[in-house]
């Protein structure tokens, strides 16, 4: 199995930072992709940033020019640097990653616990 382990959630002002990790052990031959979702109360779990094996990142609209994802390949990390943080961005946060577990063997998408992420006004 696969395990993501996620630290760094937590209560902030707006305006502040804070700076999420994510940690994946366990049998992994590679890794694909990796990123994090989020999902506030009652709403859908939406994409809000993925990186690449090479480190090409994607960002959702809503968080371009505040958040910066980056990986660490040796360490099978990802981490999610959120600024300039809104009341809008509160929501639980799930990383995830894209694991090959044996050479020639499919990737399969693995979650985090989540984390919670309050931005007070």
């Amino acid at each position: 199995q696969v395990q993501m382990v996620e630290s760094g959630g937590g209560l902030v002002q707006a305006g502040g930072s804070l700076r999420l990790s994510c940690a994946a052990s366990g049998r992994i031959f590679s890794i694909a992709d990796m990123g994090w979702y989020r999902q506030a109360p009652g709403k859908q779990r939406d994409l809000v940033a993925s990186i690449t094996s090479d480190g090409s990142p994607n960002y959702a609209d809503s968080v371009k020019g505040r958040f910066t994802i980056s990986r660490d390949n040796a360490k099978n990390m990802v981490y999610l640097q959120m600024n300039s943080l809104k009341p809008e961005d509160t929501a639980v946060y799930y990383c995830y990653c894209n694991v090959q577990r044996f050479q020639l063997a499919a990737y399969v998408k693995y979650w985090g616990q989540g984390t919670q992420v309050t931005v007070s006004s």
